[in-house]
């Protein structure tokens, strides 16, 4: 069974994401917006896929905060979870955003929230998951 990686600070959300990928993707769900844990998670392939929250309220990162274009850029940049495709996910999306998102942080995909049908968002992360 394939599991996602979801990281993101709004329970509810994370909840609904959860239940929709559990149910109808038949995937398993890890959940954590502890940026150490995203990191040991990708570096022992415990995901094989990441939905990735762009604006993390709370998210920390050897002292830092970090956002979800930040925590993709560095999982990118490591040969080691370079590969791990991550879809990121925002309510902020304005025109344009989709793109500067994708170019800034390397990410493979974008999905904007709410998820207003969720076939299509279980069929996004479907067609970014490694065979």
């Amino acid at each position: 069974m394939k599991t996602v990686l979801i990281v993101e600070d709004d329970l509810i959300n994370a909840r609904v994401f959860s239940k929709i990928l559990t149910k109808r993707g038949g995937l398993y769900v890890k959940h954590t917006e502890d940026v150490d844990k995203v990191m040991t998670i990708a570096q022992n392939k415990e995901a094989d896929i990441i939905l990735m929250d762009v604006s993390l309220s709370r998210s920390v990162y050897q002292g830092k905060s970090v956002d979800g274009i930040k925590i993709t850029q560095m999982l990118k940049s490591n040969s080691n979870t370079a590969s791990l495709p991550i879809i990121l996910v925002t309510a902020h999306a304005m025109a344009g955003d989709r793109e500067k998102f994708l170019k800034q942080s390397g990410a493979n995909g974008y999905i904007s929230k709410p998820v207003v049908d969720q076939q299509y968002f279980v069929n996004q992360i479907m067609a970014l998951l490694p065979e």
